[in-house]
């Protein structure tokens, strides 16, 4: 078996392994990435929605123009019952790219700065040896080789097949929850600057269904879920929602995707003797949204900046390499307990109490104080910056009651 070393082993070419690789690859390090599948990209899951602040803070904005199929100034929330909540900002806040575009954006740039893709290749199993990761051995194409490095970064997925190799706490299974994404046709009374979100135990419990419009005129629908089948629960919300219903029952999917999100946040050590974990094996994944595409690219680039520090300094054990999870801890820890926190009472509440909020929230006027929200990723830092606003305590307050007599 012939064997191929490099500084740096990325598992996983979607855009938090590619992140990591060109950031790495930039600074002169050999990276070799590996993606088990035959193309960049596919297949596409993930509905593209993305923060634009966030692709600011990362130097991905603005994007080339073909990957963006779409820029929000706001959202429709729909209650169960169908009342709405409307956010309107005086710019745009995100917008929807195509995945497939946007992952081989990344993956081009990394090659440019002389990253190597290997394409069709799996990785079956990791070397080890004294304690230390070394490398992996992938299946490209019929035959096995071996890859030595000197660290491995796994930005695998969900599936976190390698992540159970190197003997690392899994994520929270239990925060799990089933997607199911599809491109539509023929929808009907849809604004195209506003991203619409469904709330509901009867259409998503666990999360919620999301429409997002497309400037051709198509739109993605999607929702997910912790219970029942996801095809059945968007046939009915597309079939039965008060407010969705109308927008959507004329409407002809196109294609379909499904994948799992997880909802538990970061998992507690995403590090070892030679080895990394980044993006949603790692669990780095609002629990509020379910986005995970900037949390996971910033830590990719934490992670490309601790790597190459390891590979100046020779040191690739967990008493380094510790520091890749202080500095992730450090940047998303505070907001991620606050997600979790949401992501409880949101799961707590029975509809009617959904639908009284949404109500009060339009009521109070809390709208006119979430057009403050300067970022929708790092959210309680938004929070904390809109608490000069009466409105925001009085609806937190009213969210804590309905939460403590949810079951009463």
């Amino acid at each position: 078996m012939r064997e191929v070393f490099s500084d740096v082993i990325v598992v996983g070419g979607g855009p938090c392994g590619s992140f990591v690789a060109l950031n790495l690859a930039k600074l002169g390090f050999s990276v070799n990435v590996f993606e088990e599948h035959g193309g960049i990209g596919v297949p596409s899951h993930c509905a593209g929605h993305l923060s634009i602040n966030g692709l600011k803070l990362l130097e991905l904005y603005p994007l080339p123009s073909e990957i963006v199929e779409n820029t929000f100034c706001g959202a429709v929330f729909h209650s169960p019952k169908g009342r709405k909540f409307r956010v309107v900002f005086s710019s745009p806040v995100t917008c929807a790219v195509n995945r497939v575009l946007f992952d081989k954006y990344i993956a081009e740039m990394a090659e440019k700065a002389e990253a190597h893709y290997l394409l069709n290749s799996r990785v079956e199993s990791l070397i080890v040896e004294n304690g230390f990761v070394k490398g992996v051995i992938a299946k490209c194409g019929k035959a096995e080789k071996r890859f030595s490095s000197k660290l491995v970064i796994d930005a695998e997925g969900i599936s976190s097949r390698v992540l159970r190799q190197a003997d690392l706490p899994m994520l929270d299974s239990h925060m799990l929850v089933k997607a199911v994404q599809a491109e539509v046709e023929n929808v009907s009374d849809t604004e195209t600057e506003m991203v619409e979100v469904f709330l509901g135990k009867d259409y998503a419990p666990g999360l919620y269904a999301w429409l997002i419009p497309k400037r051709d005129g198509k739109a993605k629908v999607g929702l997910a879920t912790r219970t029942g089948d996801p095809r059945v629960l968007l046939r009915r919300l597309m079939l039965k929602h008060p407010t969705a219903s109308r927008k959507l029952h004329k409407a002809k999917i196109l294609q379909t995707s499904f994948h799992s999100i997880t909802l538990g946040g970061p998992i507690p050590q995403a590090f070892s003797n030679g080895f990394l974990v980044v993006g949603d094996a790692a669990s780095q994944v609002k629990p509020t949204t379910g986005g995970g595409v900037i949390f996971g690219m910033t830590c990719a680039k934490i992670a490309a900046e601790i790597a190459s520090e390891a590979l100046r300094r020779n040191d690739f054990s967990s008493d380094f390499l510790c520091t890749y999870q202080k500095q992730c801890n450090k940047m998303l820890g505070s907001d991620v307990k606050f997600m979790l926190r949401i992501r409880k009472m949101l799961d707590a509440l029975p509809d009617d109490k959904l639908d009284n909020m949404i109500s009060f929230c339009a009521e109070i006027g809390l709208d006119k104080t979430l057009q403050n929200f300067e970022d929708i990723d790092f959210q309680m830092r938004s929070v904390l910056r809109t608490l000069w606003s009466p409105r925001m305590p009085i609806a937190f307050f009213y969210f804590l009651l309905s939460y403590l007599f949810a079951n009463h």
